[in-house]
């Protein structure tokens, strides 16, 4: 459907913070994840599988990355003339206003463009969070609201994605109406929002004008906990593969989880196919000594050692003798000879040394900052 207009918030609260190292240089969206993928191209890949040719990217810091990766937004045929992608740096439309140089929350954040909100041309918006990995059927969500004549339609999912005090859980009837909303608490009989809500923009912009006149800055608990008894909520439950990237130990479960079949078959769709930047690289090239199971390994690698259970990024190298196992190696990272890892997750262009050894656990795998030399 081309009647709906994408707005991600390219941030996730505190998140950044939990995940450490992994977002000492970049956004929580930017996170390379499944071996040849960002986080955010999850979301910009649902919005154009719905149809959607206008998308907004709302940033906040440490945005560098995420600029460098979505450039001018072809890759996801969001080159346009007109439309297409826009990347909104924070405050760059804010004016005056309550909320002049200072970030509170989402409808802060929409209120410093809403310059950009009243050119939008689409009747629908959809807003969501760019620290989502699922596929999600935005054209049937929106067939959905539509139907049930809401306000407001939230994205949800029965499964629960990781910690409770990051979480807003909707209770509904057996129309799909919420009829009550937890945040940062669990109840029983409740699905988890995704963090995915499909609105009109007249009433977007009217909500927007009204949180800034009374001082409330964030769309879960001012707008649909606070005006759950004047707006109609629905909830679309979506039962496929979702993930939130929150903590270390979440990011690197999530990924390790794209080694199962059903994971994979349930994220990427040949009728909602997940779009990245183009990577030009030749064939993975292994050594007749090589051995590698249980692995997810992207093309531009050179591996000699044995490598087992791990998510294996672009034009990473494993030389003679080094062992890999459970871990996730990012983009251009080198593991010299006779090196042992285990549980580890290592960011770009990372160097581990002859003989070196890091072990870390399933609940808690060590995180090497990008560049690092071990």
């Amino acid at each position: 459907m081309k009647d709906m207009h994408g707005l991600i918030f390219a941030y996730a609260g505190g998140g950044g913070t939990r995940l450490k190292e992994l977002t000492e240089h970049r956004s929580v969206s930017s996170l390379p994840f499944g071996g040849r993928y960002r986080v955010i191209d999850f979301m910009l890949s649902n919005m154009v599988g719905a149809g959607i040719t206008d998308v907004g990217v709302i940033m906040r810091e440490n945005y560098q990355s995420l600029l460098d990766h979505l450039g001018s937004g072809k890759d996801w045929d969001l080159s346009r003339k007109r439309g297409g992608l826009r990347l909104l740096p924070p405050f760059s439309f804010a004016g005056k206003g309550p909320y002049e140089g200072v970030f509170l929350g989402s409808m802060a954040a929409l209120f410093d463009i809403t310059s950009y909100l009243s050119h939008i041309r689409q009747e629908y918006v959809v807003l969501a969070e760019g620290c989502l990995v699922a596929n999600l059927p935005l054209e049937d969500a929106l067939r959905h609201h539509i139907a049930n004549g809401a306000d407001i339609t939230a994205l949800c999912t029965p499964r629960r994605l990781g910690q409770a005090e990051c979480a807003c859980f909707l209770q509904m009837d057996d129309d799909d109406i919420v009829t009550d909303i937890a945040r940062g608490r669990d109840m029983l009989d409740t699905t988890e929002s995704l963090g995915v809500y499909i609105l009109s923009k007249k009433l977007l912009e009217t909500l927007v004008a009204h949180c800034a006149a009374h001082n409330l800055y964030d769309f879960e608990r001012d707008v649909l906990q606070g005006m759950l008894g004047t707006l109609k909520v629905s909830g679309y439950v979506f039962n496929g593969f979702a993930a939130r990237m929150s903590t270390v130990a979440s990011y690197f479960e999530h990924n390790m989880s794209m080694l199962r079949a059903e994971v994979r078959a349930s994220l990427f769709l040949k009728d909602r196919p997940v779009k990245t930047k183009v990577r030009d690289d030749t064939s993975t090239y292994y050594a007749p000594a090589a051995r590698v199971s249980n692995c997810l390994v992207a093309d531009g690698c050179f591996i000699e050692g044995d490598v087992e259970n791990s998510v294996i990024f672009r034009g990473v190298r494993i030389e003679s003798g080094a062992r890999v196992h459970n871990s996730i190696l990012m983009q251009d990272t080198k593991v010299s000879a006779g090196a042992i890892l285990g549980y580890a997750i290592t960011d770009k262009e990372v160097v581990i040394g002859p003989g070196r050894m890091l072990m870390g656990h399933a609940t808690y795998p060590i995180a090497i900052g990008k560049g690092s030399i071990v």
